[in-house]
């Protein structure tokens, strides 16, 4: 509805009527209107009718949804299912075009404001979460991983003698495959021991550069989320490192903008030293479906870059999802979630420390991980080794989701690479441990019951350690007075 068709329609309706309705659909222009001159989140969100309005404002904009086109091409946003176009909000034609995944596309005027305010928008939540001085972004359909790999076969282009990365180790596969399969050999250098926690070892890094020849090294590959009891790289050290041998410096943010603590390491990195990119997950940062993530910069120029490196035209799924989620959070609404990750961090602290010492276990202190905790299991271990492991699969089976549960002495094969200590980020982790995280959107529901059934998982594994040793143990008025046999232990604790 115009300004014209408001008019004729008050020779139908009272106009008064009609003005209340044109002044109900201009406060929802309003909004739009702001979004469009300034690219930012608005600060409040909006409601979901706004939202639909803007998105099939856009989508009636794109070729495939004009009224009498005649398509003639082998791609003309043709979609079989309905339901497939709802689902889409008939935004068919993705995003880019064959050259340039940030481009214009002349069919699709709808897809491709879409797209640039998507950028322009996520641009503004990177720097509300803490890296203020981020020049450049763009939405990529790609997970984090071959997001990773994008970047590499980037800097192929301008390190023709690049050969290794430099990877201060973390027991994560996609990002190990990320190099490997954009051709380049990994140089895996061990973590060190501080305490509990296991931190970059500057020393055998700059060992590792000098050794191989800064010419011969495509990048430094750091991290900063990460399980721990790993905590994020010493992204400033490295960063320094990098612009005194002038070797790129690519940064896995993969769940990181959630954290204040990471951010603050990405903008100090970029202050002091160098950083070219960092890439962050969109699933995990923003509550959307998987498949898309942010590959973000401090120079404009090489962000480009990035882009046109990817062949096609890609969906704009993972664009369209993240639009639609901050809009309807606002930034105070994504600050609200930031600040509840923290005070859910606080509480899961609390709860697994106090659960530790009640089992004869620890919470280990990693106070340099904002998001991931990790509790010892060496009590269970003495008990039995295999009384480790089976914890984790107690805990999936009683629907506790994204708790890991990591023994001692585990050897992986990753693409061809022998990892000892497989999922500890070391060779020789002292500690067996369970981890769990405090990420954004945890509630304190998710807490109370994780530490409820891992409380139950545990005290079973006790009385099952205790009948086949023929050792009784103390009991609590909290545990049952019956030994469980082990055909029972996945019946026990069914959730609720």
């Amino acid at each position: 509805m115009n300004s014209e068709n408001f008019s004729i329609s008050e020779k139908i309706v009272s106009p008064s009527y009609i003005r209340q309705g044109s002044q109900a659909r201009r406060s929802h222009e309003q909004l739009i209107r702001l979004l469009l001159e300034q690219g930012k989140c608005p600060e409040e969100g909006w409601s979901e009718s706004t939202i639909e309005l803007f998105l099939n404002e856009l989508a009636v904009m794109d070729s495939n949804n004009f009224l009498g086109n005649c398509g003639v091409g082998e791609r003309e946003g043709r979609v079989a299912s309905s339901l497939v176009a709802r689902r889409h909000y008939r935004l068919i034609h993705g995003i880019g075009r064959s050259g340039d995944i940030a481009a214009i596309q002349p069919k699709a005027t709808g897809s491709s404001l879409l797209n640039k305010l998507t950028n322009s928008v996520v641009l503004d939540i990177l720097k509300l979460s803490g890296v203020r001085s981020v020049t450049s972004c763009f939405v990529v359909p790609m997970a984090t991983g071959m997001s990773l790999t994008l970047c590499f076969l980037t800097l192929r282009h301008k390190r023709p003698k690049g050969r290794y990365i430099i990877w201060p180790r973390i027991d994560q596969k996609s990002c190990f495959k990320a190099m490997i399969t954009a051709g380049f050999e990994p140089v895996v250098v061990e973590n060190i021991l501080e305490g509990d926690e296991l931190r970059t070892d500057m020393e055998a890094v700059e060992r590792k550069v000098q050794e191989l020849g800064a010419e011969n090294i495509l990048c430094i590959h750091s991290t900063t989320s990460c399980f721990a009891p790993r905590v994020p790289d010493r992204l400033e050290e490295l960063a320094t490192m990098s612009a005194k041998y002038d070797i790129p410096h690519v940064v896995n943010n993969a769940y990181g903008v959630q954290s204040s603590k990471c951010m603050h390491l990405i903008q100090q990195g970029a202050r002091v030293g160098r950083i070219d990119a960092f890439v962050q997950s969109l699933d995990k940062n923003f509550m959307v479906p998987v498949g898309g993530a942010i590959i973000a910069g401090f120079n404009e120029s090489f962000i480009q870059e990035i882009s046109r490196m990817y062949p096609g035209r890609a969906s704009a799924s993972p664009s369209l999802d993240v639009l639609i989620t901050l809009l309807t959070l606002g930034a105070s609404g994504y600050r609200k979630l930031l600040a509840e990750q923290k005070e859910m961090y606080t509480y899961l602290a609390q709860e697994l420390k106090r659960l530790a010492a009640a089992h004869g276990e620890r919470l280990l202190h990693t106070p340099h991980n904002p998001i991931s905790l990790a509790m010892s299991l060496d009590d269970l271990q003495t008990q039995s080794g295999k009384s480790v492991t089976q914890l984790g699969s107690m805990l999936f089976t009683r629907q506790v989701s994204g708790a890991r549960v990591v023994a001692l002495g585990n050897k992986q094969m990753v693409s061809g690479h022998m990892f000892s200590g497989f999922m500890s980020h070391s060779e020789a982790y002292p500690h067996p441990y369970l981890n769990a995280a405090s990420a954004v959107g945890i509630t304190r529901d998710d807490v109370t019951l994780c530490i409820k059934r891992l409380d139950k998982c545990l005290k079973s594994l006790r009385k099952e350690s205790s009948a086949r040793s023929g050792s009784p143990i103390p009991l609590t008025g909290q545990e049952d007075h019956a030994v469980i046999e082990n055909k029972n232990l996945f019946l026990t604790d069914l959730p609720g």
